[in-house]
């Protein structure tokens, strides 16, 4: 596993670019799925402006989230001597999964420190893939305190969720796909919206897409902004996260090397509210047909209500008829069935 400490962020988020983020994608070959790219004109039609959007689909990648790339890459860059002792992280729940499923995959033991609120579907399938659950508080540092005194005592490796050049580098393949598939129609995204909880898919996009042209934007949760706080406050700084849906998008604080990267190529930040999720879960399942969790949804929720301001942004003329050229990245689709339902009797009528 590649050598990493916060101290020297800096110096990383310098250091990585594309030629990692490919050598992480030959590395994953095989083990992760090349999930689509979707394009669906009912869905731009609900923009705020010309928009076409361009749906990278994790929500079908392995375990139903990107996560699956970062915990695979990070696991298998462990040595033979560390990887038989186990690992052991923490999560809201998808990286859980991921790594269980990582562990699996490489025939090592795990165990996942997850928070009493953690959606019941996602502790099932932790379960499912052989990996231990201890349940640790509700936030994020307290699930980080308990996962490193569970690897003291066993002497297991940590993967951490969202703080780590391997982790960052497995992300940013998703994006990476995401660019190839709209070269191949013969398109340059102007835009990437990218759903930030401790940033590491976001980090990943912004190293996979640093010699182009395209624009890497963030998305948050009201309440839970964590790295919109940051970049405002030029330096990292902890949020006490509120309520949301987008369970998967409530961090303390950002990784240290994620901030790194996204004050130096991040290009603005969004923030959206439960209703436009909701209303964004629905809309991509009525007219995409596929199903995303909250979090998943928030690139969708951003890209349908931002529009005037990305294109202004952008540097785009006011009355040119091109509409913008969105990427969004669907992150997952681990979603509780009677939220779903929930959601579809508040917004199947306005989806």
């Amino acid at each position: 596993m590649t050598e990493y400490h916060p101290d020297h962020a800096s110096a990383w988020a310098e250091r990585l670019g594309p030629p990692d983020v490919r050598a992480a994608a030959e590395r994953i070959a095989g083990r992760v799925v090349h999930t689509p790219t979707l394009r669906v004109p009912r869905l731009d039609a609900l923009a705020d402006g010309p928009v076409e959007l361009f749906l990278k689909a994790e929500n079908m990648q392995r375990i139903g989230a990107f996560k699956a790339r970062g915990a695979m890459h990070a696991v298998g860059r462990l040595d033979a001597k560390t990887l038989a002792r186990g690992v052991v992280t923490f999560s809201s729940g998808n990286h859980a999964q991921a790594v269980a499923l990582a562990a699996r995959a490489f025939g090592v033991p795990a165990t996942i420190a997850m928070p009493i609120d953690a959606p019941k579907v996602k502790l099932e399938v932790v379960r499912e893939l052989g990996a231990k659950v201890v349940i640790a508080g509700y936030t994020s540092e307290e699930r980080r305190v308990v996962a490193y005194e569970l690897a003291a005592e066993s002497g297991a490796a940590i993967i951490q969720p969202f703080d780590h050049p391997d982790i960052v580098c497995g992300q940013g393949t998703a994006t990476a796909e995401l660019l190839d598939a709209a070269a191949a129609l013969g398109v340059e995204l102007d835009a990437i919206l990218v759903p930030v909880g401790g940033g590491g898919v976001l980090a990943g996009a912004c190293l996979a897409a640093r010699d182009t042209s395209t624009r890497i934007y963030s998305v948050e949760p009201r309440g839970c902004d964590a790295l919109a706080a940051s970049l405002e406050a030029g330096d990292r700084v902890a949020v006490e996260p509120g309520p949301t849906l987008a369970d998967g998008l409530k961090p303390v604080r950002v990784g240290a090397l994620n901030f790194e990267i996204a004050r130096r190529d991040v290009h603005g930040s969004f923030r959206v509210d439960d209703d436009e999720l909701g209303r964004a879960l629905v809309s991509v399942l009525v007219r995409a047909k596929t199903l995303v969790e909250p979090s998943g949804a928030a690139g969708v929720a951003a890209a349908l209500r931002e529009a005037p301001r990305l294109r202004a942004q952008l540097g785009l003329p006011e009355g040119e008829e091109r509409p913008i050229r969105i990427g969004v990245i669907l992150t997952g689709g681990n979603v509780d069935p009677a939220l779903v339902a929930e959601l579809i009797g508040a917004w199947g009528g306005r989806a």
